[in-house]
């Protein structure tokens, strides 16, 4: 069986727990080739984010270039876009390039709260990049933003939610609901042509839950060649819990620690 080459765009982190560092290691667990291409330069850590650099628009394309000139690349995931230009040049390229698999986990707020994009970039994203997408898979405040509406406070009013963001002309859409912490359970709905999908998982409590949304798609990505979306979802999910369960097995800083992308590879103890 040929080894599926997959390409992340998005940003970075220093610490390693989320954006292209999470990606790549996700894609490596999931027995797929990592590849790239980075937007922005972001200074963070466990504890929040300090600021971040976006790359010059043209730059990133030409990075997007550079892959699929050379690679055959067989899905895309789009993390961090930072601005407008970014997202416009990401949608442009893959347009160029013809990108049929395309998974949009629309990055807006790091885990501590900070703003990861400006403000242009918001209808960028809903514009041009959504509709590309096979699949989008933002958390709770992520869809308010993309819906341009209130905090979802309960699971009738998510799985309404799931239903309005697949009606932004993405092919799926994968409503995450770990945000909403007053339930006993984490529950995912996923909206497809056929309707909605439940996917439930118990709440794994512990702040080592750094860069679980770019883990979980880009654990999608990495499986999605080959396979639909309900079938990619399935192990990705069973594998962010199981990284959620065995991410006290690490000692990364002093805050919200990363998951344990390799925990079925490396050995205890």
């Amino acid at each position: 069986m040929t080894i599926k080459n997959v390409l992340s765009i998005a940003g970075t982190d220093p610490t390693g727990g989320a954006g292209i560092h999470a990606d790549l290691k996700a894609f490596s667990a999931m027995g797929a080739y990592g590849m790239a291409a980075i937007t922005a330069v972001v200074a963070q850590n466990t504890r929040g984010v300090r600021s971040f650099v976006p790359l010059d628009p043209s730059f990133v394309g030409e990075q997007i270039d550079a892959v699929f000139n050379d690679v055959r690349v067989e899905a895309v995931k789009i993390g961090m876009v930072a601005n407008a230009a970014i997202a416009e040049v990401i949608a442009e390229r893959l347009h160029h390039h013809e990108a049929e698999t395309v998974v949009l986990d629309p990055v807006m707020v790091a885990k501590s709260g900070h703003r990861l994009l400006d403000d242009d970039a918001v209808a960028a994203i809903r514009d041009t990049l959504v509709p590309l997408a096979t699949v989008i898979t933002p958390n709770l405040p992520e869809a308010a933003v993309l819906l341009d509406t209130e905090d979802v406070t309960n699971l009738r009013q998510m799985e309404d939610q799931a239903t309005q963001l697949r009606g932004l002309s993405c092919q799926w859409a994968l409503l995450k609901g770990g945000h909403l912490t007053s339930e006993t359970v984490s529950v995912d709905y996923l909206a497809g042509p056929d309707g909605i999908s439940t996917y439930s998982s118990p709440r794994v409590w512990t702040l080592n839950d750094h860069g679980t949304g770019c883990t979980l798609s880009s654990a999608i990505t990495a499986l999605l060649p080959g396979h639909s979306v309900p079938e990619s979802v399935d192990p990705a999910k069973t594998y962010l819990q199981d990284a959620l369960v065995a991410s006290d097995r690490l000692n990364v800083g002093q805050g919200h620690g990363p998951l344990h992308h390799f925990h079925q590879f490396w050995p205890r103890g």
